[in-house]
């Protein structure tokens, strides 16, 4: 059970089940689907605000990937943490929605690997995108690894850290915004489905993931991506950017505006990584009017 404020998270609770293992989705109200898809160590509730303004329009699905959120968070005996299942999870849940056609793409950290894979396996599916701080491509070259991260994904530490005392995602709700600290339910909510060891097998798992050499069993996935990103490159696009993201920085937003070069950028100079919670207002602004001024089938 994971408790959160229900002012802050009102959505209805849906579950798919694949493999005996259940996955919880928020699906609000109708039209063109927008389809949320979030990172680590964040969930749906990430999304929240976003959900509640475009749902007045849009039919708006936001998953939690396993081992996230209100998801089912199964041992690595049960479940493969890996990017080729997390994208075949999110088609798997499109399909049995009959969500297959003027989908637009919301992004945010993992959410961004994982939805720009599914992007280049259905581009006749995707009809817009929006990015908050992603990558949809291998670590920039001239980007070196973050310290946290590269503690988590490869020391002895690194469980113990992420697992066992939570320092990923306590440290992410303190770190990860810069303009102010999140209010106490929120930063409550986002933590929430991450309360002990067996919780929190995701987090650790999305950090371990991340591929670095052509041996990480994601890697390969990751290349076949980034060699057909170019391919949606002339769809609406919206790029949303914190400058103040110490994992997905300058270097990451430098090479989107190579691959995408029509895209619109807005860059908010005082945001950190949950640039959504630092410029909670005028991000929800921007993409409405992003949707409303790329309308589908104008």
């Amino acid at each position: 059970m994971v408790n959160v404020s229900q002012t802050e998270y009102p959505f209805a609770e849906h579950f798919i089940e694949r493999d005996g293992i259940r996955q919880h989705y928020v699906d609000e109200g109708q039209g063109d689907p927008v389809v949320m898809l979030h990172g680590n160590p964040t969930w749906s509730f990430f999304f929240r605000n976003l959900i509640k303004d475009l749902s007045r329009d849009h039919r708006v699905i936001a998953p939690d990937h396993v081992g996230c959120g209100k998801s089912d968070k199964p041992d690595d005996s049960r479940y493969e943490y890996r990017l080729k299942r997390r994208v075949d999870d999110v088609e798997s849940l499109l399909d049995s929605l009959r969500v297959t056609e003027n989908i637009t793409l919301v992004l945010h950290d993992w959410g961004g690997m994982i939805g720009t894979t599914f992007a280049t396996r259905h581009p006749e599916r995707i009809k817009r995108i929006v990015l908050l701080n992603t990558g949809g491509f291998h670590l920039p070259a001239e980007k070196p690894l973050p310290l946290p991260i590269w503690l988590v994904r490869d020391t002895p530490l690194g469980a113990f850290l992420a697992r066992g005392l939570n320092a990923f995602c306590l440290g992410a709700v303190k770190w990860c915004v810069t303009k102010k600290p999140l209010e106490p339910e929120v930063a409550d909510g986002l933590v929430a489905p991450y309360d002990n060891w067996a919780n929190r097998v995701a987090v650790h798992r999305f950090v371990r993931d991340i591929p670095l050499e052509p041996t990480d069993p994601s890697y390969e996935v990751v290349s076949e991506t980034q060699g057909k990103l170019s391919q949606l490159a002339d769809l609406p696009i919206l790029i949303l950017w914190g400058e103040k993201d110490f994992v997905f920085d300058d270097h990451f937003l430098k090479e989107w505006r190579r691959i995408w070069p029509k895209a619109e950028v807005v860059t908010f100079p005082e945001a950190g990584h949950y640039v959504i919670e630092d410029e909670r207002d005028e991000i929800v602004g921007r993409v409405r009017a992003f949707l409303e001024g790329n309308a589908i089938g104008r």
